[in-house]
């Protein structure tokens, strides 16, 4: 018997994504509005200018507080996707089978609804194999470097408001405060991914696919 297919609204089929995108615009507008206000109290103890709202969302106080957050975010998706392949977690929804083939193990065959570089295969179809890694590994240097590019931008305008001499980038790498803001970060990525893999041994979330079923074994793997 053929299934009866269901008609849903743009908005049902793209959810997820609208919600998600929806809550980061509106959380970035508050970060921007907060920092702004944040700076400028900094800027005036200093006795340097305050700074326009427009000018301020140019400035490195913005610029490395949103791609430092955005770096650790991009570096940990990227490792997630990377290390899952070939580390598993007994009893974890969060990783494959200990000695099962899945289905994304499988060898891509070019059928008529394959994506066009599965159709077209050789080397755009090995590229496109790992293209989820390499965007998000894309994403997170181009964050990493943004983030560098502001902190450095931030710290050379207290400098300046000082009345210090500026630094170069080279010997702003040699500094801790870059890296204490990099690794602040970056642990607290670790932390949930460890913890995710961790909980969803014993815990569940019915209708969630991050969970495994609510009567599934505990030491059962996957989903």
């Amino acid at each position: 018997m053929k299934k009866q297919t269901t008609s849903h609204s743009y908005f049902y089929r793209n959810s997820l994504t609208i919600v998600f995108t929806a809550l980061f615009l509106i959380t970035l507008a508050g970060q921007a509005f907060t920092g702004w206000h944040q700076n400028n109290t900094e800027m005036l103890e200093l006795g340097a200018d305050q700074l326009s709202f427009k000018t301020y969302l140019f400035s490195g106080h913005f610029i490395s507080a949103t791609f430092e957050n955005f770096e650790s975010e991009f570096l940990q998706m990227s490792l997630y996707v990377i290390l899952t392949v070939g580390l598993r977690q007994k009893g974890s929804a969060e990783s494959k089978k200990i000695d099962e083939e899945e289905e994304v193990d499988r060898e891509p065959k070019p059928t008529k609804d394959a994506p066009w570089p599965v159709r077209k295969g050789g080397w755009i179809l090995k590229l496109y194999s790992m293209s989820l890694s390499i965007c998000f590994a894309v994403l997170f240097l181009f964050s990493w470097a943004m983030h560098l590019y502001g902190s450095l931008k931030s710290h050379n305008a207290e400098q300046a408001a000082k009345h210090l001499p500026m630094d170069t980038m080279y010997s702003y790498l040699g500094q801790s405060e870059f890296w204490f803001e990099t690794f602040q970060n970056w642990q607290s990525e670790f932390l949930s991914v460890a913890s995710i893999v961790f909980l969803t041994i014993y815990l569940r979330q019915k209708g969630s696919p991050e969970s495994k079923p609510v009567d599934a074994p505990n030491m059962e793997t996957g989903k």
